[in-house]
């Protein structure tokens, strides 16, 4: 079999946490990794202001991000440069820089080309509903199964290199039934922050969307690892790290996948593994 190739194409540095634990199950085995960020995280939140101020948080996030690809054994990471267009509605969203303002056919032609360099048989991304909504997480979605596409048909971007067939295309996203776990705690706790304006029921895949799922509860210490590389961004996991210490392992020790399109076959219930009859 020829080496297995892995890559991760995300919005922001931190959203690799939905695969960590495939990137080091992968890399771990022999497999090559790589990760597009498609942005720097330059409107995220600033936990403590010593790390960074809003003209360095994308340079703060750039190092955080590789000091958790580090962690991870990620082979090879990439930044397409866009800027992070916020949350819904926020004034960050019509800065001509964000990625949401980005010209499709350029966006999806600088994907195609890294498609085409590192020829990776399986690539991951956002589900439709971009996890929680983000414009950036839906963005890159949208571009990624576009590039899918287009890097294996050589009448697209032949300038780019040869064309290139990716053998599956997965979306990553929490299970519903852990979202309705945290739900649930939270609701007891009275906490009212998260989740006060979403019905968890619409989030993360349900069951009946699940191809594969991989028990990473090996990589628990290391998945923690990268997680607190992202320092700037603790704010966001705040509701995280407030679950109890099981509950928080739980979340951890499990990672869960949608099958979006194979050109090798559907995926084989209880087979749990993203490289199936890859050759």
């Amino acid at each position: 079999m020829s080496t297995k190739r892995l890559l991760g194409i995300f919005a922001h540095p931190d959203d690799e946490g939905l695969i960590s634990g495939a990137l080091l199950q992968y890399s771990i085995s022999g497999g090559e990794t790589g990760l597009i960020c498609a942005t720097r995280g330059e409107a995220g939140e600033i936990a403590d202001p010593s790390l960074a101020t809003p003209e360095t948080l994308g340079e703060v996030r750039e190092a955080e991000m590789r000091a958790a690809a580090d962690i991870l054994g990620i082979n090879h990471l990439w930044f397409l440069g866009y800027r992070d267009s916020g949350m819904a509605d926020s004034p960050e969203n019509e800065d001509p820089r964000a990625l949401i303002n980005a010209r499709a056919a350029e966006v999806v032609g600088k994907l195609v080309e890294i498609v085409r360099q590192f020829r990776p048989q399986v690539m991951v991304t956002f589900d439709e509903s971009g996890g929680y909504g983000h414009p950036d997480h839906i963005a890159i979605y949208r571009y990624t199964t576009s590039a899918f596409h287009a890097a294996a048909d050589g009448v697209l971007y032949p300038e780019l290199g040869p064309a290139h067939s990716v053998s599956k295309l997965y979306y990553a996203s929490p299970a519903r039934r852990q979202l309705l776990m945290m739900a649930n705690w939270i609701r007891e706790q009275n906490y009212e922050e998260m989740f006060k304006d979403v019905d968890p029921n619409t989030l993360g895949l349900a069951d009946d969307q699940i191809s594969v799922v991989l028990d990473v509860e090996r990589w628990q210490d290391s998945k923690a690892q990268s997680w607190a590389s992202h320092r700037t961004q603790l704010h966001s996991m705040n509701m995280l790290t407030r679950l109890p210490p099981e509950l928080q392992r739980r979340w951890r020790s499990t990672e869960y996948y949608q099958l979006a399109t194979s050109r090798i076959g559907p995926d084989v219930v209880g087979e749990n593994d993203l490289f199936a009859r890859v050759i």
